[in-house]
């Protein structure tokens, strides 16, 4: 990271979640959640130190970039951070691009306790009201049924007809199956 890491304030913050740019001291808890071969289950891999932190220098870059991102995510209380939720360009060719999506990862022992859910609502309307958005997609294996349930209760809708193959996963990948979900501007607003 650059030494220009500190935000001094909160880009959101929720009931019990402050969403916030990426500071120094969030590397070290995000290199043990990334190397978390539970939270990286649907993903193709974990992530070794040097690729965590070249992550969070992608996502500050796609901060920089584009005024929005995927935001560091801390509890209320302690100051604990744990994981990221927020709003990034995919980096890939697929029939529904473009699009902006909405993504989140926690740390495993924040599971079950709608801290994913709590800070996707706040970020959707960030993103309808702040950014301007008319939609946003989100996406994972069908199997992910943690994430597809978050999915589900922020409003989002499922095509089967709009599945597809992830274009960087390679064909007869396990993972390359992925469900695509979308939430558009006007159904928020009914």
């Amino acid at each position: 990271m650059r030494s220009r890491d500190v935000h001094p304030e909160p880009l959101l913050t929720t009931e019990r979640l402050v969403l916030r740019r990426w500071k120094q001291f969030d590397l070290e808890p995000f290199r043990r959640m990334n190397a978390d071969p539970k939270v990286m289950e649907f993903l193709p891999k974990g992530l070794d130190s040097e690729e965590s932190d070249a992550l969070v220098v992608r996502i500050e870059r796609h901060f920089d970039e584009r005024g929005f991102g995927l935001m560091a995510m801390e509890l209320k209380e302690s100051g604990e951070f744990i994981g990221f939720v927020g709003l990034s360009v995919p980096q890939f060719e697929a029939p529904f691009m473009p699009a902006v999506e909405i993504g989140w990862r926690l740390a495993a022992d924040y599971w079950g306790k709608g801290l994913a859910t709590e800070a996707a609502r706040k970020t959707l309307r960030f993103a309808f009201e702040e950014v301007g958005l008319e939609e946003v997609v989100s996406f994972t294996v069908p199997g992910n049924l943690r994430s597809r349930r978050v999915m589900e209760k922020i409003g989002m809708t499922h095509d089967p007809l709009e599945d597809f193959d992830h274009p960087q996963l390679p064909v007869g990948h396990p993972l390359r199956r992925h469900v695509l979900y979308r939430l558009g501007r006007r159904r928020v607003d009914r």
